[in-house]
């Protein structure tokens, strides 16, 4: 093979990595040298090599600042996610379950409401008004609601698509050996739905990790600080440590990269599994 013709059919591959390194890798790079410089060059904003590296002082001071306030971050952002994506999971499964196999005159009236749930943008003062009304505004049970009522429209279209790929013979068998509803989902559905599962299980756990609006708007306040509200503490209008700031990103950067990198596989075959066989 020519090494024009290895260009002619590799040409768009090469392309894509090449994109890949400009978007993703140069300013994950970018992020690590600033983060291992001192205050005075941090604050120059350059792409280049630390004179001094302070990697072990950045991460000593960003952990104790505010009294550790980044550790207590850490924790409020992995019971949120944690238990947001639990709901969306079990919920999302349930109802992508019921619209592939029951067929009612409300179908179309959740595939709408479930539709607008990825096109209508989220009301801010609406939702604070009922967060308050129920007594749960600025807590970390009313965030856990918000994240988990956003994420359930992509979950529910997932696992509908993937249900669909499951014979309806399993559910005949099941219930002539007798088995409920519930015992039918989660003994029999349930653990078929594994890779979509994972898919959602990632995806929506980047997702709330990283948010940074949610908590902004339904979680103010010190009170329960979740890892993104952190940034705060390092940039304001009269003072930017930027040297801080970018140590501090790297840190809250690192568990959703280390989630991609060992459930790349389960992401994309949850994802494809049901676009193709749906």
């Amino acid at each position: 093979m020519t090494f024009r013709r290895f260009t002619r059919k590799y040409l768009l591959g090469i392309i894509a990595i090449l994109v890949s390194v400009v978007v993703f890798l140069v300013p994950f790079i970018f992020i690590v040298l600033q983060a291992a410089k001192d205050p005075k060059q941090a604050g120059l904003m350059g792409f280049t090599w630390p004179t001094d590296w302070q990697i072990s002082k950045n991460f000593i001071d960003v952990i104790q600042t505010n009294d550790y306030q980044l550790l207590a971050a850490f924790i409020n952002s992995i019971v949120l996610t944690v238990v947001s994506v639990a709901i969306m999971v079990v919920f999302a499964a349930m109802v992508g379950y019921l619209l592939q196999r029951k067929r009612t005159r409300l179908n179309h009236l959740v595939n709408f409401l479930v539709l607008a749930g990825l096109i209508v943008p989220p009301a801010v003062v609406p939702t604070i008004w009922v967060l308050q009304g129920l007594g749960i505004f600025d807590t970390l049970v009313g965030m856990i609601l918000v994240e988990a009522t956003f994420g359930l429209s992509f979950a529910i279209l997932l696992f509908r698509a993937f249900v669909a790929t499951i014979p309806r013979e399993l559910d005949e068998a099941a219930i002539i050996d007798g088995a409920g509803a519930m015992r039918l989902f989660f003994q029999v559905i349930l653990p078929l739905l594994r890779p979509v599962v994972v898919t959602v299980v990632v995806v929506q756990a980047v997702a709330v990790f990283n948010d940074f609006t949610g908590p902004l708007y339904f979680l103010p306040g010190s009170d329960n600080p979740t890892v993104q509200l952190t940034l705060y503490n390092f940039q304001s209008q009269s003072v930017s440590q930027f040297n801080l700031l970018f140590m501090n990103i790297l840190l809250i950067t690192i568990p959703p990269l280390i989630m991609y990198i060992f459930f790349n596989r389960q992401i994309v075959a949850g994802m494809t599994s049901g676009a193709v066989k749906g």
